[in-house]
Protein backbone atom coordinates (compact mmCIF):
# COMPACT_ATOMS: atom_id res chain seq x y z
CA UNK A 1 0.00 0.00 0.00
CA UNK A 2 1.32 3.42 -0.99
CA UNK A 3 2.10 5.79 1.82
CA UNK A 4 -0.57 8.46 2.26
CA UNK A 5 0.72 11.98 1.64
CA UNK A 6 -1.32 13.54 4.44
CA UNK A 7 -3.49 12.59 7.38
CA UNK A 8 -6.70 14.55 7.98
CA UNK A 9 -9.37 14.06 10.62
CA UNK A 10 -13.13 14.69 10.75
CA UNK A 11 -15.68 13.36 13.18
CA UNK A 12 -17.94 12.08 10.39
CA UNK A 13 -17.01 11.09 6.85
CA UNK A 14 -19.60 10.33 4.20
CA UNK A 15 -18.57 8.51 1.06
CA UNK A 16 -20.85 9.04 -1.93
CA UNK A 17 -22.52 12.29 -2.97
CA UNK A 18 -25.81 10.97 -4.35
CA UNK A 19 -29.28 11.25 -2.79
CA UNK A 20 -28.45 9.48 0.46
CA UNK A 21 -25.03 11.11 0.79
CA UNK A 22 -26.40 14.62 0.33
CA UNK A 23 -29.10 14.06 2.94
CA UNK A 24 -26.63 12.40 5.34
CA UNK A 25 -24.20 15.31 5.11
CA UNK A 26 -26.86 17.98 5.62
CA UNK A 27 -28.46 16.12 8.55
CA UNK A 28 -25.15 15.52 10.30
CA UNK A 29 -23.94 19.09 9.80
CA UNK A 30 -27.30 20.54 10.87
CA UNK A 31 -26.87 18.68 14.15
CA UNK A 32 -23.34 19.87 14.81
CA UNK A 33 -21.03 17.28 13.25
CA UNK A 34 -17.87 18.23 11.34
CA UNK A 35 -18.48 16.66 7.93
CA UNK A 36 -16.45 15.60 4.94
CA UNK A 37 -18.48 14.49 1.91
CA UNK A 38 -16.46 12.55 -0.66
CA UNK A 39 -17.68 11.99 -4.23
CA UNK A 40 -15.84 10.12 -6.98
CA UNK A 41 -17.44 12.10 -9.80
CA UNK A 42 -17.64 15.78 -10.81
CA UNK A 43 -21.23 16.40 -9.61
CA UNK A 44 -23.20 16.08 -6.39
CA UNK A 45 -26.76 14.82 -6.29
CA UNK A 46 -26.65 11.52 -8.18
CA UNK A 47 -30.06 10.73 -9.64
CA UNK A 48 -31.49 13.97 -8.20
CA UNK A 49 -29.93 15.78 -11.17
CA UNK A 50 -30.71 13.12 -13.79
CA UNK A 51 -34.09 14.48 -14.84
CA UNK A 52 -35.99 11.61 -13.27
CA UNK A 53 -39.01 12.44 -11.13
CA UNK A 54 -38.44 12.02 -7.39
CA UNK A 55 -40.17 8.76 -6.46
CA UNK A 56 -41.00 7.74 -2.92
CA UNK A 57 -41.86 11.13 -1.39
CA UNK A 58 -45.58 10.39 -1.43
CA UNK A 59 -47.54 7.16 -1.22
CA UNK A 60 -50.18 6.06 -3.73
CA UNK A 61 -52.78 7.96 -1.70
CA UNK A 62 -50.94 11.20 -2.40
CA UNK A 63 -49.81 11.63 1.23
CA UNK A 64 -46.29 12.90 1.94
CA UNK A 65 -44.19 10.21 3.63
CA UNK A 66 -40.79 11.93 3.36
CA UNK A 67 -40.08 15.35 4.79
CA UNK A 68 -37.28 17.32 6.36
CA UNK A 69 -34.17 17.76 4.25
CA UNK A 70 -35.72 16.84 0.95
CA UNK A 71 -38.33 19.58 1.41
CA UNK A 72 -35.55 22.02 2.27
CA UNK A 73 -33.98 21.25 -1.09
CA UNK A 74 -37.35 21.49 -2.86
CA UNK A 75 -37.80 24.95 -1.30
CA UNK A 76 -34.53 26.04 -2.89
CA UNK A 77 -35.73 24.67 -6.24
CA UNK A 78 -38.94 26.68 -5.84
CA UNK A 79 -36.99 29.89 -5.13
CA UNK A 80 -35.24 29.40 -8.47
CA UNK A 81 -38.57 28.51 -10.20
CA UNK A 82 -37.52 24.92 -10.84
CA UNK A 83 -40.13 23.15 -8.70
CA UNK A 84 -43.23 21.67 -10.31
CA UNK A 85 -44.33 19.61 -7.31
CA UNK A 86 -46.37 16.44 -6.78
CA UNK A 87 -47.75 14.86 -9.94
CA UNK A 88 -49.83 11.68 -10.27
CA UNK A 89 -49.37 9.26 -13.17
CA UNK A 90 -52.84 7.77 -12.50
CA UNK A 91 -51.14 4.40 -12.85
CA UNK A 92 -49.58 3.67 -9.46
CA UNK A 93 -47.47 6.60 -8.31
CA UNK A 94 -47.30 10.12 -7.06
CA UNK A 95 -43.92 11.69 -7.89
CA UNK A 96 -42.32 15.08 -7.34
CA UNK A 97 -41.20 16.81 -10.52
CA UNK A 98 -38.31 19.26 -10.60
CA UNK A 99 -36.03 20.92 -13.12
CA UNK A 100 -32.77 18.92 -12.93
CA UNK A 101 -30.68 21.94 -13.91
CA UNK A 102 -32.16 23.99 -11.08
CA UNK A 103 -31.74 21.02 -8.72
CA UNK A 104 -27.96 21.24 -9.16
CA UNK A 105 -28.01 24.79 -7.81
CA UNK A 106 -30.43 23.91 -5.01
CA UNK A 107 -28.16 21.16 -3.71
CA UNK A 108 -25.14 23.46 -3.63
CA UNK A 109 -27.20 26.20 -1.96
CA UNK A 110 -28.12 23.91 0.93
CA UNK A 111 -24.67 22.33 1.31
CA UNK A 112 -23.12 25.80 1.45
CA UNK A 113 -25.66 26.86 4.08
CA UNK A 114 -24.29 24.22 6.46
CA UNK A 115 -20.61 24.80 5.54
CA UNK A 116 -20.11 21.19 4.48
CA UNK A 117 -16.63 20.27 3.26
CA UNK A 118 -16.78 18.45 -0.07
CA UNK A 119 -14.17 16.53 -2.01
CA UNK A 120 -14.96 15.81 -5.67
CA UNK A 121 -13.06 13.66 -8.17
CA UNK A 122 -11.89 11.55 -5.24
CA UNK A 123 -12.15 7.79 -4.83
CA UNK A 124 -12.03 5.93 -1.52
CA UNK A 125 -9.85 2.97 -2.44
CA UNK A 126 -8.77 1.56 0.90
CA UNK A 127 -9.91 1.03 4.49
CA UNK A 128 -7.98 0.52 7.71
CA UNK A 129 -9.99 -1.46 10.25
CA UNK A 130 -9.06 -2.51 13.77
CA UNK A 131 -11.22 -4.80 15.93
CA UNK A 132 -14.23 -4.31 13.66
CA UNK A 133 -13.90 -0.50 13.78
CA UNK A 134 -12.90 1.58 10.79
CA UNK A 135 -9.91 3.69 11.74
CA UNK A 136 -9.83 5.56 8.47
CA UNK A 137 -10.04 5.45 4.69
CA UNK A 138 -7.54 6.09 1.92
CA UNK A 139 -8.69 8.53 -0.73
CA UNK A 140 -7.00 8.95 -4.11
CA UNK A 141 -7.19 12.00 -6.34
CA UNK A 142 -4.81 14.13 -8.40
CA UNK A 143 -3.08 15.29 -5.23
CA UNK A 144 -2.11 11.71 -4.48
CA UNK A 145 -3.29 9.56 -1.62
CA UNK A 146 -4.64 10.88 1.68
CA UNK A 147 -5.63 9.05 4.84
CA UNK A 148 -8.81 10.40 6.44
CA UNK A 149 -9.71 9.32 9.97
CA UNK A 150 -13.04 9.78 11.73
CA UNK A 151 -15.19 8.48 14.53
CA UNK A 152 -18.16 7.62 12.29
CA UNK A 153 -18.34 6.66 8.61
CA UNK A 154 -21.38 6.56 6.36
CA UNK A 155 -21.32 4.49 3.17
CA UNK A 156 -23.55 6.06 0.52
CA UNK A 157 -21.56 4.79 -2.46
CA UNK A 158 -24.50 2.93 -3.98
CA UNK A 159 -22.32 -0.18 -4.28
CA UNK A 160 -21.37 -0.55 -0.61
CA UNK A 161 -17.68 -0.05 -1.39
CA UNK A 162 -16.64 0.94 2.13
CA UNK A 163 -18.78 -1.68 3.81
CA UNK A 164 -17.40 -4.46 1.64
CA UNK A 165 -13.78 -3.27 2.03
CA UNK A 166 -14.42 -3.40 5.78
CA UNK A 167 -15.56 -7.01 5.62
CA UNK A 168 -19.34 -6.65 5.48
CA UNK A 169 -21.35 -9.46 3.93
CA UNK A 170 -23.58 -8.70 0.97
CA UNK A 171 -25.98 -10.18 -1.55
CA UNK A 172 -26.29 -9.47 -5.25
CA UNK A 173 -29.05 -10.17 -7.74
CA UNK A 174 -31.64 -12.84 -7.17
CA UNK A 175 -31.22 -16.59 -7.39
CA UNK A 176 -28.74 -15.95 -10.20
CA UNK A 177 -25.82 -13.62 -9.41
CA UNK A 178 -26.01 -12.29 -12.95
CA UNK A 179 -29.71 -11.54 -12.55
CA UNK A 180 -29.51 -7.77 -12.24
CA UNK A 181 -31.80 -4.95 -13.24
CA UNK A 182 -30.70 -3.04 -16.36
CA UNK A 183 -28.82 0.23 -16.25
CA UNK A 184 -30.28 3.26 -18.05
CA UNK A 185 -29.62 6.85 -19.05
CA UNK A 186 -32.42 9.38 -18.81
CA UNK A 187 -32.65 12.03 -21.53
CA UNK A 188 -34.70 15.20 -22.01
CA UNK A 189 -36.83 16.69 -24.79
CA UNK A 190 -37.94 20.33 -25.05
CA UNK A 191 -40.83 22.15 -26.72
CA UNK A 192 -43.27 19.30 -26.19
CA UNK A 193 -46.94 20.00 -26.87
CA UNK A 194 -48.48 18.52 -23.73
CA UNK A 195 -52.06 19.11 -24.82
CA UNK A 196 -51.54 17.19 -28.04
CA UNK A 197 -49.72 14.36 -26.24
CA UNK A 198 -52.48 13.98 -23.67
CA UNK A 199 -55.17 13.99 -26.38
CA UNK A 200 -53.30 11.13 -28.07
CA UNK A 201 -53.32 9.28 -24.74
CA UNK A 202 -57.08 9.48 -24.22
CA UNK A 203 -57.72 8.56 -27.87
CA UNK A 204 -55.38 5.54 -27.67
CA UNK A 205 -55.85 4.04 -24.21
CA UNK A 206 -54.36 0.68 -25.17
CA UNK A 207 -50.91 2.35 -25.33
CA UNK A 208 -50.77 3.42 -21.70
CA UNK A 209 -50.92 1.95 -18.24
CA UNK A 210 -53.53 3.47 -15.94
CA UNK A 211 -55.03 2.26 -12.67
CA UNK A 212 -52.44 -0.40 -11.74
CA UNK A 213 -52.89 0.68 -8.13
CA UNK A 214 -56.34 -0.21 -6.85
CA UNK A 215 -56.17 2.81 -4.61
CA UNK A 216 -55.48 5.20 -7.51
CA UNK A 217 -58.01 3.41 -9.73
CA UNK A 218 -60.69 3.70 -7.03
CA UNK A 219 -63.24 2.01 -9.28
CA UNK A 220 -62.69 4.41 -12.20
CA UNK A 221 -62.46 3.24 -15.80
CA UNK A 222 -59.29 3.65 -17.82
CA UNK A 223 -60.94 6.50 -19.74
CA UNK A 224 -61.91 8.28 -16.53
CA UNK A 225 -58.33 7.99 -15.26
CA UNK A 226 -57.05 9.40 -18.56
CA UNK A 227 -59.49 12.30 -18.17
CA UNK A 228 -58.01 12.93 -14.70
CA UNK A 229 -54.55 12.94 -16.27
CA UNK A 230 -55.68 15.50 -18.84
CA UNK A 231 -57.30 17.63 -16.14
CA UNK A 232 -53.98 17.60 -14.24
CA UNK A 233 -52.51 19.09 -17.43
CA UNK A 234 -49.00 17.73 -17.13
CA UNK A 235 -47.40 15.16 -19.48
CA UNK A 236 -46.88 12.32 -16.97
CA UNK A 237 -47.39 9.42 -19.36
CA UNK A 238 -46.44 5.75 -19.04
CA UNK A 239 -46.41 4.04 -22.45
CA UNK A 240 -46.30 0.23 -22.11
CA UNK A 241 -44.05 -2.03 -24.14
CA UNK A 242 -46.97 -4.29 -25.12
CA UNK A 243 -49.09 -1.42 -26.43
CA UNK A 244 -49.44 -0.92 -30.20
CA UNK A 245 -47.32 2.25 -30.22
CA UNK A 246 -44.18 0.73 -28.71
CA UNK A 247 -44.77 -2.79 -30.05
CA UNK A 248 -44.91 -1.54 -33.64
CA UNK A 249 -41.80 0.60 -33.13
CA UNK A 250 -39.95 -2.40 -31.66
CA UNK A 251 -41.13 -4.63 -34.52
CA UNK A 252 -39.99 -2.04 -37.08
CA UNK A 253 -36.56 -1.85 -35.43
CA UNK A 254 -36.97 1.80 -34.48
CA UNK A 255 -36.32 1.17 -30.77
CA UNK A 256 -34.95 -1.70 -28.70
CA UNK A 257 -37.38 -3.95 -26.78
CA UNK A 258 -38.45 -2.22 -23.57
CA UNK A 259 -41.15 -2.64 -20.95
CA UNK A 260 -42.09 1.02 -20.90
CA UNK A 261 -41.34 4.54 -22.02
CA UNK A 262 -42.02 6.94 -19.18
CA UNK A 263 -42.52 10.65 -19.86
CA UNK A 264 -42.25 13.13 -16.98
CA UNK A 265 -42.41 16.94 -16.96
CA UNK A 266 -39.32 18.73 -15.62
CA UNK A 267 -39.67 22.32 -16.88
CA UNK A 268 -42.90 24.21 -17.54
CA UNK A 269 -40.96 27.18 -18.95
CA UNK A 270 -39.10 25.11 -21.55
CA UNK A 271 -41.98 22.66 -22.10
CA UNK A 272 -39.44 19.99 -21.22
CA UNK A 273 -39.87 16.37 -20.27
CA UNK A 274 -37.58 13.56 -19.25
CA UNK A 275 -37.65 10.19 -20.98
CA UNK A 276 -36.92 6.93 -19.18
CA UNK A 277 -36.75 4.00 -21.60
CA UNK A 278 -33.13 3.02 -22.34
CA UNK A 279 -31.81 -0.18 -20.84
CA UNK A 280 -29.06 -2.75 -20.97
CA UNK A 281 -28.45 -5.55 -18.46
CA UNK A 282 -24.88 -5.33 -17.21
CA UNK A 283 -23.09 -5.87 -13.91
CA UNK A 284 -22.31 -2.26 -13.00
CA UNK A 285 -19.46 -3.39 -10.75
CA UNK A 286 -17.57 -4.60 -13.83
CA UNK A 287 -16.17 -1.27 -14.98
CA UNK A 288 -15.16 -2.52 -18.43
CA UNK A 289 -18.65 -3.81 -19.15
CA UNK A 290 -20.33 -0.69 -17.77
CA UNK A 291 -18.07 1.52 -19.88
CA UNK A 292 -18.87 -0.41 -23.06
CA UNK A 293 -22.59 -0.05 -22.29
CA UNK A 294 -22.38 3.68 -23.01
CA UNK A 295 -22.21 2.98 -26.76
CA UNK A 296 -25.45 1.00 -26.62
CA UNK A 297 -27.24 3.47 -24.35
CA UNK A 298 -26.36 6.46 -26.53
CA UNK A 299 -27.61 4.58 -29.58
CA UNK A 300 -30.88 3.88 -27.76
CA UNK A 301 -31.21 7.59 -27.01
CA UNK A 302 -30.78 8.40 -30.70
CA UNK A 303 -33.44 5.82 -31.52
CA UNK A 304 -35.77 7.20 -28.87
CA UNK A 305 -35.46 10.82 -30.02
CA UNK A 306 -36.24 9.88 -33.63
CA UNK A 307 -39.13 7.67 -32.55
CA UNK A 308 -40.70 10.41 -30.42
CA UNK A 309 -40.40 13.09 -33.08
CA UNK A 310 -41.71 10.90 -35.89
CA UNK A 311 -44.36 8.77 -34.20
CA UNK A 312 -45.65 10.39 -31.02
CA UNK A 313 -48.10 13.31 -31.29
CA UNK A 314 -46.91 16.31 -29.31
CA UNK A 315 -43.25 15.67 -30.09
CA UNK A 316 -43.29 16.74 -33.77
CA UNK A 317 -41.64 20.09 -33.04
CA UNK A 318 -39.67 19.00 -29.99
CA UNK A 319 -35.91 18.81 -29.79
CA UNK A 320 -33.32 16.85 -27.88
CA UNK A 321 -32.29 18.81 -24.77
CA UNK A 322 -29.69 16.75 -22.92
CA UNK A 323 -28.94 13.63 -20.94
CA UNK A 324 -28.29 12.69 -17.34
CA UNK A 325 -24.67 13.27 -16.23
CA UNK A 326 -24.20 9.58 -15.39
CA UNK A 327 -25.49 6.10 -16.12
CA UNK A 328 -28.36 5.24 -13.80
CA UNK A 329 -27.68 2.03 -11.85
CA UNK A 330 -30.64 0.25 -10.28
CA UNK A 331 -28.86 -2.43 -8.30
CA UNK A 332 -25.51 -3.92 -7.42
CA UNK A 333 -24.78 -5.06 -3.86
CA UNK A 334 -27.17 -5.22 -0.92
CA UNK A 335 -25.30 -5.06 2.39
CA UNK A 336 -26.42 -7.45 5.14
CA UNK A 337 -27.46 -5.42 8.18
CA UNK A 338 -28.90 -6.03 11.62
CA UNK A 339 -32.35 -6.21 10.02
CA UNK A 340 -33.22 -7.32 6.48
CA UNK A 341 -36.21 -5.55 4.93
CA UNK A 342 -38.46 -8.09 3.18
CA UNK A 343 -41.06 -8.30 0.45
CA UNK A 344 -43.68 -8.91 3.16
CA UNK A 345 -42.60 -5.77 5.05
CA UNK A 346 -43.03 -3.69 1.90
CA UNK A 347 -46.24 -5.10 0.46
CA UNK A 348 -47.85 -5.33 3.88
CA UNK A 349 -46.99 -1.69 4.68
CA UNK A 350 -45.38 -2.85 7.93
CA UNK A 351 -44.94 -0.40 10.81
CA UNK A 352 -42.30 -0.87 13.49
CA UNK A 353 -41.23 0.84 16.72
CA UNK A 354 -37.70 1.57 15.44
CA UNK A 355 -38.66 2.92 12.02
CA UNK A 356 -36.42 5.85 11.07
CA UNK A 357 -37.59 6.38 7.47
CA UNK A 358 -40.56 5.49 5.29
CA UNK A 359 -40.90 3.94 1.85
CA UNK A 360 -43.96 3.96 -0.37
CA UNK A 361 -42.79 3.02 -3.86
CA UNK A 362 -44.12 -0.11 -5.55
CA UNK A 363 -42.00 -3.23 -5.86
CA UNK A 364 -40.43 -2.39 -9.20
CA UNK A 365 -38.05 -4.92 -10.77
CA UNK A 366 -36.94 -4.14 -14.31
CA UNK A 367 -35.72 -7.05 -16.42
CA UNK A 368 -34.41 -7.78 -19.89
CA UNK A 369 -36.38 -6.34 -22.78
CA UNK A 370 -40.06 -6.20 -21.87
CA UNK A 371 -39.66 -8.01 -18.52
CA UNK A 372 -40.98 -5.90 -15.64
CA UNK A 373 -42.44 -6.83 -12.25
CA UNK A 374 -44.59 -4.25 -10.44
CA UNK A 375 -46.48 -4.97 -7.19
CA UNK A 376 -48.50 -2.46 -5.19
CA UNK A 377 -48.42 -1.78 -1.44
CA UNK A 378 -51.36 -2.57 0.82
CA UNK A 379 -53.99 0.19 0.78
CA UNK A 380 -51.69 2.51 -1.17
CA UNK A 381 -49.77 3.15 2.05
CA UNK A 382 -46.15 3.05 3.23
CA UNK A 383 -43.78 0.90 5.25
CA UNK A 384 -41.23 1.69 7.93
CA UNK A 385 -37.51 1.14 7.44
CA UNK A 386 -36.06 -0.13 10.73
CA UNK A 387 -32.86 1.37 12.11
CA UNK A 388 -31.18 -2.04 11.82
CA UNK A 389 -31.41 -1.89 7.99
CA UNK A 390 -28.86 0.93 8.11
CA UNK A 391 -26.19 -0.76 10.25
CA UNK A 392 -24.04 -3.45 8.58
CA UNK A 393 -23.35 -6.58 10.54
CA UNK A 394 -19.86 -6.99 11.92
CA UNK A 395 -18.75 -3.33 11.73
CA UNK A 396 -19.04 -1.10 14.75
CA UNK A 397 -18.79 2.48 13.45
CA UNK A 398 -20.34 2.37 9.99
CA UNK A 399 -23.77 3.36 8.73
CA UNK A 400 -25.14 2.49 5.29
CA UNK A 401 -27.83 4.33 3.33
CA UNK A 402 -29.24 4.39 -0.19
CA UNK A 403 -29.70 1.51 -2.58
CA UNK A 404 -27.28 -0.66 -0.56
CA UNK A 405 -29.91 -0.93 2.18
CA UNK A 406 -30.10 -4.28 3.99
CA UNK A 407 -32.99 -5.92 2.16
CA UNK A 408 -34.14 -8.74 -0.02
CA UNK A 409 -34.08 -8.10 -3.76
CA UNK A 410 -37.82 -7.45 -3.95
CA UNK A 411 -37.79 -5.04 -1.02
CA UNK A 412 -34.74 -3.32 -2.48
CA UNK A 413 -36.62 -2.60 -5.70
CA UNK A 414 -38.98 -0.42 -3.69
CA UNK A 415 -36.53 1.18 -1.26
CA UNK A 416 -33.92 2.17 -3.89
CA UNK A 417 -35.81 5.26 -5.12
CA UNK A 418 -34.67 8.81 -4.43
CA UNK A 419 -37.21 9.96 -1.85
CA UNK A 420 -36.66 6.89 0.29
CA UNK A 421 -32.87 7.17 -0.06
CA UNK A 422 -33.06 10.80 1.10
CA UNK A 423 -35.09 9.73 4.16
CA UNK A 424 -32.53 7.04 4.97
CA UNK A 425 -29.73 9.56 4.54
CA UNK A 426 -31.36 12.00 6.96
CA UNK A 427 -31.76 9.18 9.49
CA UNK A 428 -28.12 8.04 9.45
CA UNK A 429 -26.72 11.58 9.29
CA UNK A 430 -28.74 12.51 12.39
CA UNK A 431 -27.72 9.27 14.13
CA UNK A 432 -24.07 10.00 13.32
CA UNK A 433 -24.32 13.40 15.02
CA UNK A 434 -25.74 11.70 18.13
CA UNK A 435 -22.79 9.30 18.10
CA UNK A 436 -20.29 12.14 17.82
CA UNK A 437 -21.88 14.30 20.53
CA UNK A 438 -22.25 11.47 23.03
CA UNK A 439 -19.25 9.29 22.17
CA UNK A 440 -21.47 6.43 21.09
CA UNK A 441 -21.34 3.76 18.44
CA UNK A 442 -24.31 3.27 16.07
CA UNK A 443 -25.78 0.34 18.00
CA UNK A 444 -25.68 2.38 21.23
CA UNK A 445 -27.96 5.13 19.89
CA UNK A 446 -31.33 5.42 21.61
CA UNK A 447 -33.67 5.05 18.65
CA UNK A 448 -36.53 6.82 20.46
CA UNK A 449 -34.34 9.90 20.84
CA UNK A 450 -33.25 9.62 17.20
CA UNK A 451 -36.86 9.44 16.06
CA UNK A 452 -37.75 12.50 18.15
CA UNK A 453 -34.96 14.58 16.61
CA UNK A 454 -35.88 13.42 13.10
CA UNK A 455 -39.52 14.40 13.57
CA UNK A 456 -38.56 17.76 15.10
CA UNK A 457 -36.61 18.39 11.90
CA UNK A 458 -39.44 17.51 9.56
CA UNK A 459 -39.10 13.76 8.99
CA UNK A 460 -42.39 11.86 8.69
CA UNK A 461 -42.35 8.73 10.84
CA UNK A 462 -45.73 8.36 12.54
CA UNK A 463 -49.26 8.01 11.32
CA UNK A 464 -51.01 5.34 9.29
CA UNK A 465 -49.69 6.48 5.95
Amino acid sequence: MDKAITNEEYNTIIIGGGCAGIASAIAAAKNGAKILLIESGPFLGGELISGLPIDGCLNARGEWIVGGIIKEIFDECAKRKGYIGPVCDFRALWVVCIDPIIMQFAIIDVLKRYSIDILLYSFADGVEIDNNKIRGIYVTNKLGRTFYSAKIFIDCTGDGDIAVKSGASFEQGGSNLEDLQPVSIVYRMENVDSEKLLKFVIDNLDNVSLGESEYIANGKSKKELAESLIKQGLPKVFFIGDGPLLSSAIEDGLIEPCSMLAITPNSILRKAVSINSTRIVVDAQKTNDLSKAIYILYNQIDQGVNFLINRVPGFENSKFAGIAPRIGIRETRRIIGDYILTREDVLGAKKCYDGVAKGGHEIDIHGKGKEHTRLQLKDGGSYDIPYGCLIPKGILNLFIAGRIISSTREAHSSARVMGTCMAMGQAVGTAASICVKNNLLPREVNVSILRSILMEQGAILNGTY
